[in-house]
């Protein structure tokens, strides 16, 4: 039934006035969505102290091969690159005029022998007939300074002649240690001098090698300490076992011997040079290589450990991270860290176990917001906490 037509009037008026009321109405804005982060859930879990000491290997001995007399270098006795041994001939010089120098001392000398033969028998003619008073005096005593001076000649001859073997000798040039030998710095037909500013070639021993470490001189009377309370494997009097990481990452194979022996302390850094020595037989080190010298501390069987990417330091470096509470609003923690362990931080005080830090989208939040959650295995893949359960 169609109503009549005064109140179908008013009824398309109301109808007009709510439809301009709400365009006129301003929807109300929507709330963000929270900011996913990914967290992870601190356990307590025992872990291996160990300290991370930098440092760069040291050949154990390095030797210039020098030329010890001048000449022509005439062969060269080794390949570049190779194995030589101590007292291994390496170079060839040209020995002819040394060769002529010993040669001439050598007939002095035995000319000073055949002189003294003639002295000799005078004076032993001289002598019986001195006492008979056949000469005289002077006689006896010009034939006894004559052997006398003959004996001088010979030392002399000898000496000279010891002196020319020993410059004939320096004419083949030995390797003075054993160990692996460099190129070489002169080819076969240049002129090699004594005291020339560049050597004929380097040979260094590399088994073993060092490990030379700079340590603050508190961090070694630390050192010192735990190995005197027998936190740190020993591995002789004054000596603690230690590991080797590669610049590349890899794990060396051998452990070495770290020394505590140093007594200076610079005065300008406050460090000291400590040195690690490992065995080097298949020659993998080479002396400046950086690598790293793990020392084992002990286990600390509560550790609570936070990856370093998670820790962000204030203005006046001290440590801090972001934490998650019950209510997904998150707050800042100041903390106290310890030793490295890989790629985390071990927190020794700030946090506990069951603390949820933010590991990943840091840049994203501020304190007190509100955030969406994704549990972080340690060292594993994320994991929704909506889905747990």
């Amino acid at each position: 039934m169609t109503p009549p037509r005064p109140y179908r009037a008013v009824l398309l008026a109301a109808c007009a006035s709510l439809a301009l009321a709400g365009c006129n109405r301003k929807a109300a804005p929507l709330a963000p969505p929270p900011q996913r982060v990914e967290v992870l859930t601190l356990r307590a879990a025992p872990v291996g102290v160990t300290t991370d000491l930098p440092g760069r290997t040291e050949a154990v001995e390095i030797a210039q091969v020098r030329p010890q007399v001048a000449g022509v270098i005439q062969k060269r006795l080794f390949v570049e690159g190779s194995d030589v041994t101590a007292g291994q001939q390496l170079y060839q010089i040209d020995p002819s005029a040394y060769q002529a120098t010993y040669d001439m001392a050598k007939a002095q000398w035995l000319h000073a022998k055949a002189a003294r033969v003639t002295a000799q028998a005078r004076l032993d003619r001289y002598g019986p007939l001195a006492q008979a008073h056949a000469v005289s005096r002077q006689d006896y005593d010009d034939a006894l300074a004559a052997a006398r001076e003959a004996d001088a000649d010979i030392a002399q001859g000898r000496a000279n002649m010891d002196r020319a073997a020993v410059d004939l000798g320096y004419t083949r040039v030995l390797s003075p240690i054993s160990g692996r030998i460099g190129r070489s710095l002169m080819t076969v037909g240049a002129l090699a001098v004594v005291g020339q500013s560049s050597s004929l070639s380097v040979v260094t021993r590399l088994d073993p090698i060092y490990v030379d470490v700079n340590l603050a001189a508190t961090r070694l009377l630390e050192l010192r300490r735990e190995l005197a309370q027998g936190r740190l494997s020993r591995a002789g009097d004054n000596a603690a076992t230690v590991s080797l990481t590669l610049e590349d990452g890899s794990r060396y194979e051998t452990q070495g011997r770290l020394e505590f022996s140093e007594v200076n302390v610079d005065e300008t850094t406050g460090t000291v040079v400590v040195r690690a020595i490992f065995p080097n037989a298949a020659h993998m080190l080479l002396p400046g290589m950086y690598v790293h010298a793990e020392l084992q501390e002990g286990v600390d069987p509560k550790a609570l450990r936070v990856p370093q990417v998670a820790v962000v330091r204030t203005p006046h470096g001290d440590p801090m991270v972001m934490v998650v509470g019950a209510d997904s609003k998150v707050a800042t923690r100041m903390i106290t860290t310890g030793a490295a362990v890989g790629t985390d931080w071990i927190v020794t005080d700030g946090l506990k176990p069951g603390d949820r830090v933010v590991v990943s989208g840091l840049q994203k939040i501020h304190p007190g917001d509100t955030v969406a959650p994704t549990e972080v295995a340690q060292g594993g893949a994320p994991q929704d906490q909506g889905k747990a359960g």
